[in-house]
């Protein structure tokens, strides 16, 4: 019996041994964190779960982005039952702000040599990082030091020491840093990560590079790529989703799952400038189709643009009252080709659309260029005179048309009457009533128009023709045109 008990483990083992590894999910960002970048990581980390991946790496290099988009990756990271392992890469990539509080909630967090992390203020999320005013005790180290005070800029203080917050404005803006602060500090304590670098990260916008994140022990490692990040990671007993999973990450299959359309299609639309250009060729196709019913082309492009535009709006943090203003401001201007304002509707719609249009999406690296705004603008102050010339040309011109273009209009009486009679006007046989008698040939011109009756007085400005023109009334004509 105990021989065939060994003969068993010696064949099974093996068959152990050369048993597949769980393989290894790589997503890669590359740019701002916003719902684009956020749908491709969830959908990622469900697809890592789906696939049996003992882990996924985010490979990333981020100026920042949204705080929704943010917090919305980070809960997922944070439930994932398999480990996530953050990894800024390759050399010269950097895990700004948004990044910062990725890296810090992963289960591993790693950077390649040559890169950076920090500059955390929520103020500044998403955008280029403007010039910060100085700590007073920044300024006093310079003043002290002479610019020599390197401990306060690799973030080492004395313990206990309270972090220096930048100088911040209103309520606000100080709900959002204590916020931002207090977010990042728990993440820290969870993963065991320096808390007070991290706090100073979002307070004082301070960064490090990937050797003195190391040191700080703000990350867990540092790695020239992939490869070497899985040989250092082997071996490693990571807890996620409260239970805890041993790295065999020596040699496992890496899978790169890059983004597909749908990510490519968000991040297109949820473009500010893009779903901004959307929204006004939609509803101007509108308008369009509705001047000229019947064409529908326009009206099917204008429908879509504008559902299409609002999707991306409805996933960026859009000023609503900024969207009203520039529907109001374009109303106005398309109701001033048709009703007599005197360019008062234009121009208001014009104010109206330029600043809807400047708050619509009021966060840098987001919002709308001004360039964009001011072509839009331009154009429609280009529609807007363009109409009121044509108005103005058509106001002068005569009327060449209707009822209105008799009034005034010569004529020549055909036959004698006293009160009722006939004249020629315009070559067209018409009833006329003078209040006096008139003779064959005597030139008319036509006062007032009651019916198909033409009242007429004499023209005395135009003489009258050779007696040798006169005639009689046609026989058979009647009032009105014949």
């Amino acid at each position: 019996m105990r021989w065939l008990l060994a003969w068993l483990v010696v064949a099974l083992a093996p068959a152990a041994s050369t048993a597949p590894q769980a393989p290894v999910v790589v997503l890669s960002v590359n740019g701002a964190i916003g719902p684009a970048s956020a749908d491709y990581l969830v959908r990622g980390m469900e697809h890592a779960v789906g696939e049996g991946a003992q882990l996924v790496v985010i490979r990333m290099d981020t100026p920042g982005g949204l705080d929704t988009s943010m917090r919305d990756i980070i809960k997922h990271i944070l439930a994932s039952p398999i480990p996530v392992a953050a990894f800024v890469a390759p050399a010269g990539a950097r895990a700004a702000s948004a990044g910062t509080f990725i890296l810090y909630a992963s289960h591993v967090a790693a950077m390649a040599p040559g890169t950076n992390l920090g500059a955390a203020s929520p103020v500044h999320l998403g955008g280029a990082q403007p010039a910060l005013p100085e700590t007073p005790k920044a300024k006093e180290e310079k003043g002290e030091k002479g610019g020599k005070g390197e401990k306060g800029g690799k973030g080492e203080k004395k313990a206990g020491e309270k972090p220096e917050e930048l100088p911040i404005g209103g309520t606000l803006e100080r709900k959002q840093m204590h916020d931002a602060a207090a977010y990042i500090r728990g993440l820290a304590q969870l993963r065991g990560r320096n808390a007070e670098w991290a706090e100073r990260a979002v307070r004082e916008a301070v960064s490090l590079t990937a050797e003195e994140a190391l040191a700080l022990k703000v990350i867990d490692l540092t790695a020239a790529d992939i490869p070497q990040l899985l040989e250092k990671l082997d071996g490693r007993t990571l807890t996620s989703a409260g239970k805890e999973r041993a790295l065999k990450t020596a040699g496992a299959a890496v899978v790169a799952w890059d983004p597909d359309w749908r990510t490519q299609f968000l991040s297109v639309i949820t473009d500010p400038s893009i779903a901004y250009v959307l929204m006004l060729v939609g509803i101007y196709a509108i308008i369009f189709e509705f001047s000229n019913p019947g064409l529908v082309l326009p009206g099917v492009a204008g429908v879509i643009s504008i559902l299409i535009a609002l999707y991306g709006l409805h996933m960026l943090p859009v000023n609503y009252a900024g969207l009203a203003l520039i529907v109001i401001g374009i109303g106005f201007m398309v109701a001033e080709a048709f009703l007599p304002a005197y360019g008062s509707l234009g121009i208001g719609g014009l104010i109206a659309f330029i600043v809807g249009s400047v708050i619509l999406i009021d966060i840098p690296g987001y919002s709308v260029p001004y360039t964009l705004i001011g072509g839009f603008a331009v154009a429609s102050l280009a529609f807007l005179l363009v109409v009121a010339g044509v108005r103005l040309t058509a106001r002068r011109r005569p009327v060449v048309s209707g009822g209105e273009e008799l009034i005034g209009a010569a004529g020549e009486v055909i036959g004698d009457f006293e009160r009722e009679g006939w004249a020629r006007v315009h070559s067209e046989t018409w009833r006329v009533r003078s209040p006096t008698p008139l003779r064959t040939g005597e030139r008319v011109r036509v006062a007032a128009i009651d019916g198909l009756t033409l009242e007429v007085v004499p023209d005395v400005t135009t003489p009258a023709p050779d007696s040798s023109t006169r005639g009689q009334a046609p026989a058979g004509a009647h009032g009105g045109s014949t």
